[in-house]
């Protein structure tokens, strides 16, 4: 399904914000549709459509400095780069904004946090109009203000909980909160109660199979996912794991397909196989859909500067893996098994050396992940070549490592990529797919279960690693990448199973860690990484370890310190704390600690 943003701009208009940075809730809009004109099924379905398009969080970005980057539904920016598995890429300043907020330096005053906290209320906005309007439709059955009404509450507490993620306190506005009620002024707090409510409500009463309305569509088991997802956030592991269970199960996609793993691994970030038996809640991107933009419409624009800088796009090099990430996918050479204590030697780096010098790449073993997260240099860059390494960075902060999950093969280009331009693509982003869901069952698992069914988890997401149909291979010709490629891996790729009964002969302390590290291995680069550290609690160990070992490649590093009790959320925008202000001029909302 096709999210057609600029269609719907006018559907819109009586509900979303509208300051430059769209930052007021339910500013009314003169000279644009009425809210009587929507009244009707067509109507609530098209604002329905519009909630879904928030998604991605940007609508139309411009340069690498345009702040609307800061709303990326990929998170990028909060969830990797804060999470340590990359860099900000900054070049010749224009991306000084995200290198403060990288160091943990930001303020209130910050502009990506305006942009993000606009983003996720524009959502919530959006959601709560196709409420209102529902009530007022007369051509909608029952059933049809069921199905709708458990729709907008589940994209309603998405963005709830997008916003809860990054700063923890935050107001929960619903449908009754609007401008003529003269009741937006709303407090904030840290309750989850709201956000359960509504997906508990989704999940009863969604279908399950979305295929009249649209693919992209969240079903019932979408909705469990995400109120699962909210219960490990809120370390409720029984009732997670009983959802979970539920999903491994007897799970479908909205298109009525088991959820199971694919194949391959790389199938999750393949354009040509989206909206897989893996995927569970994605963004629908699309490109060359008939919509005028030159930085791709409904694609996936918020993630438009994390390529290499040439290659596939040329820009903009802005999301470098870190050596640190790198390192991860050691693997013992006796075992298969990774370095939970990062006692494993480093993976080689050529920090320094330009692409025109001799190189030898690593040789020892490694987990063949890797090489569908980073683009390493001299190993093959799907179809475009052999990564050249410096040459594909702006500059080279924690090695010349490029980003790879939000790449599309060279052969996919005129059917994946935005108007001819290799910039915004039809990636989807997956927010939730099959392998979150198995390692939260292990984790739940480790908690207050079974040691060997959360061991068993693990091996299942290892499993599909160790296939070699999976790994990356060498190319026939390096001259012609796109003539193929040769039976011989492009590196050193050893994986193995955890033993059977090992997570029970080592410890819940030993599964924890296991799981903990198995995520980053399978989810890196892919915006979750910070918000796990969060809500493990350990984010101010893990950081600040990762500080010390990166601030030798990466000298802006030098001297910064993740704050316990502080930088595990950000500032909310003073901007958004001066508008909650009601008739008698103070502000009802507070600020975060420390802030």
């Amino acid at each position: 399904m096709k999210y057609v943003k600029f269609f719907l701009m006018a559907l819109f208009a009586i509900t979303i914000t509208s300051s430059c940075y769209k930052a007021k809730l339910n500013q009314p809009v003169p000279g644009l549709l009425q809210e009587q004109q929507l009244a009707n099924n067509t109507g609530v379905q098209g604002l329905l459509i519009g909630a879904y398009a928030m998604l991605d969080g940007v609508s139309t970005p411009g340069s690498p400095a345009d702040p609307s980057y800061g709303s990326a539904g990929s998170n990028w920016i909060y969830g990797s780069i804060c999470g340590s598995e990359a860099h900000t890429g900054s070049f010749n300043g224009d991306l000084t904004i995200v290198e403060q907020i990288e160091e943990f330096g930001s303020n209130p005053g910050t502009i990506y946090f305006d942009i993000k906290w606009a983003a996720v209320y524009e959502g919530v906005q959006r959601a709560n109009s196709a409420l209102r309007l529902m009530r007022e439709a007369k051509d909608m059955s029952t059933a049809d203000t069921i199905e709708v009404r458990a729709e907008a509450l589940f994209l309603r507490a998405f963005y709830h909980f997008e916003a809860k993620k990054m700063w923890n306190n935050i107001p929960f506005v619903n449908e009754n909160v609007t401008y003529n009620n003269n009741n937006f002024h709303v407090k904030n707090d840290t309750s989850w109660q709201p956000i359960e409510n509504d997906l508990i409500y989704a999940a009863a009463h969604l279908r399950t199979s979305q295929m009249t309305q649209g693919i992209g569509r969240a079903n019932n088991y979408a909705a469990e996912a995400l109120l699962a997802k909210a219960y490990m956030f809120e370390h409720k592991f029984a009732q997670a794991k009983t959802l979970l269970t539920d999903l491994i199960q007897n799970g479908q996609t909205s298109s009525g397909v088991k959820y199971d793993l694919n194949e391959l691994y790389s199938d999750n970030f393949n354009a040509a196989d989206k909206n897989s038996k893996e995927s569970v809640f994605a963004y629908q991107s699309s490109v060359n859909d008939g919509v005028s933009s030159p930085w791709g419409g409904n694609g996936n624009t918020g993630d438009i500067l994390n390529l290499p800088n040439g290659g596939e796009s040329g820009c903009c090099s802005a999301f470098q893996p870190s050596q640190y990430l790198v390192d991860h996918f050691r693997t013992d050479s006796k075992t298969g098994l990774p370095g939970l204590d990062n006692n494993l030697p480093p993976v080689k780096n050529d920090q320094g050396i330009m692409s025109a010098d001799p190189f030898k790449p690593d040789t020892g073993t490694l987990d063949p992940r890797l090489d569908w997260t980073v683009g390493r240099r001299c190993i093959p860059y799907l179809d475009w070549g052999k990564d050249p390494g410096y040459d594909w960075t702006r500059e080279q902060f924690g090695g010349p490592y490029s980003s790879k999950k939000d790449a599309v093969y060279k052969a996919q280009e005129a059917q994946y990529t935005a108007n001819g331009a290799t910039i915004a693509t039809a990636l989807n982003i997956n927010f939730i797919r099959f392998a979150d869901i198995l390692l939260w069952a292990a984790e739940a698992e480790a908690e207050i279960g079974s040691l060997d069914q959360a061991e068993a988890y693990v091996n299942r997401i290892r499993a599909r690693a160790a296939n070699p149909a999976g790994f990356v291979y060498k190319y026939i010709d390096p001259a012609n990448p796109a003539g193929g490629f040769t039976d011989t891996p492009a590196a050193h790729y050893f994986i193995k199973q955890y033993p059977p009964g090992y997570f029970q002969s080592n410890g819940r302390p030993f599964a924890l860690k296991a799981i903990y590290y198995e995520r980053m291995l399978e989810l890196g680069m892919e915006g979750h990484r910070f918000f796990d550290l969060v809500r493990w609690h350990i984010a101010a160990t893990e950081i600040n370890a990762y500080i010390q070992s990166e601030q030798n490649l990466t000298s802006y590093l030098k001297g910064v310190t993740f704050i316990p009790n502080k930088n595990e959320y950000f500032p909310i925008s003073q901007i958004q704390i001066d508008l909650s202000a009601g008739p008698d001029g103070k502000p009802v909302m507070t600020q975060n600690p420390g802030y």
